[in-house]
């Protein structure tokens, strides 16, 4: 279950990066292209779609390119994030919404496809997410996200608690497969599928992956900032150890475990008798 979680502290975050964070997300880009591959094998064909934390804009260029047609939405918490999206899709039929995953503006059935990539995983629970994301599906639509999973940099977290020696862990956790597949059924969703796949970043140094994690708006998945003597000793010990137990000769590994989910939302029941 993912920890406790400042949603203030997320949004400022990612509202800073914005103009960065396609620089530096390597792996989101991956993720990107992985969740159209998925959207090929449903073999959908949306009027209208929603991509929930759309960011810059990146997976929203990738749909309309795909289908022209279909009137595109995309909403994202971080007011920095909503307007480089509305920059990089300029010119395109795309509307940007500076909203909550766990509010969404939109009146129910509104939408027969709804997106997410690299987003969930910043919430405490996923149950009011799914919920919402069902909620404005019309029956029949599909749900197709991506999120971060339980292994994601855990080579940073073990790192940190060989030096804490099962002291208190300050690193973000994350949701588990198992926690995905029970979120979707109990927000009602039909048959949902859900398998990880784990993706690698190098980097030269344990710096410059925490650099990077900063950059992409992601600092709090990292150790808390270093405050005096003592907590800058446990940072070093903790960069020591990681190079220690996970350097390569072509730097140090970053693992994301990255939850794929499709799921649909039932069609009404036909009219007919009731039971008994």
């Amino acid at each position: 279950m993912a920890a406790k979680i400042d949603r203030q502290k997320v949004r400022d975050s990612f509202h800073r990066q914005a103009t960065d964070y396609d620089r530096h997300a390597v792996v989101q880009r991956r993720v990107v292209e992985r969740v159209v591959e998925l959207l090929q094998a449903e073999q959908v064909a949306p009027a209208r779609l929603l991509d929930i934390g759309a960011g810059t804009g990146r997976l929203l260029a990738r749909l309309t390119d795909r289908y022209p047609e279909a009137s595109a939405v995309g909403v994202d918490l971080a007011p920095g994030m909503c307007r480089t999206a509305a920059a990089n899709l300029a010119g395109r039929s795309v509307a940007i919404r500076n909203a909550d995953a766990e509010h969404l503006p939109f009146e129910a059935a509104s939408f027969d496809l709804v997106l997410s990539t690299s987003t969930y995983q910043w919430l405490a629970t996923l149950d009011l997410a799914f919920a919402e994301a069902h909620r404005v599906l019309q029956p029949g639509g599909l749900f197709c996200f991506a999120l971060f999973g339980e292994r994601t940099l855990f080579e940073l977290r073990d790192s940190y608690q060989a030096v804490l020696g099962g002291g208190a862990d300050r690193s973000h956790s994350f949701f588990t497969n198992a926690e995905v597949l029970a979120a979707l059924e109990r927000a009602g969703f039909c048959a949902p599928r859900v398998h990880s796949e784990l993706e690698v970043e190098l980097h030269l140094g344990v710096p410059e992956l925490l650099r990077s994690l900063k950059k992409i708006g992601a600092g709090s998945t990292a150790p808390v900032a270093a405050k005096g003597l003592s907590e800058r000793r446990i940072m070093l010990d903790m960069m020591e150890a990681y190079r220690r137990n996970f350097g390569r000769e072509d730097g140090i590994p970053a693992s994301y475990d990255v939850v794929y989910g499709v799921a649909r939302k039932g069609a009404p029941s036909p009219p007919g008798r009731g039971p008994g």
